[in-house]
């Protein structure tokens, strides 16, 4: 999505999401800025995969990567639902089986827009998979 659209649509999600309208996957990530300290918001999708619950970096050098990295815990959001998780960064190596799965269980638009980010370099699973070490996958781990 074109960056100009984004930031008004991301706000269109954070409102309808503390309205209680939820739909598929979307999740709100509140999270201190790594710097600042104040609360950092962003809509994002969260996976249920066999092997647990996963947050997958979209957008390269996205700010809520930082800050996640910076933090002990974040807090997810979806409708008027809230719950204290613990997002853990997963090494290169465990990513691969998680965007394996991802890619082959989502609509071909996931991969696409790894294309279109310029994260991976094919919508297939070989190519996403190849480029772990530029995708963050992180681990959701439910604290409260």
């Amino acid at each position: 999505m074109d960056t100009r659209y984004r930031q008004p649509f991301n706000k269109i999600i954070i409102g309808l999401q503390r309205l209680g309208v939820v739909f598929g996957p979307m999740q709100v990530l509140t999270v201190p800025g790594r710097r600042s300290g104040q609360p950092r918001i962003f809509p994002l999708a969260v996976s249920e995969l066999t092997t647990g619950r996963y947050i997958i970096q979209a957008y390269p050098k996205a700010a809520w990567v930082a800050n996640v990295r910076a933090a002990e815990t974040v807090t997810l959001s979806r409708g008027r639902r809230a719950v204290t998780a613990r997002l853990v960064d997963l090494p290169v190596e465990q990513r691969r089986p998680v965007l394996r799965e991802l890619i082959e269980k989502s609509p071909a638009s996931v991969a696409e827009r790894l294309v279109a980010t310029g994260l991976a370099e094919k919508a297939t699973s070989a190519s996403v998979v190849a480029a772990a070490h530029r995708i963050a996958v992180f681990r959701v781990e439910i604290i409260r």
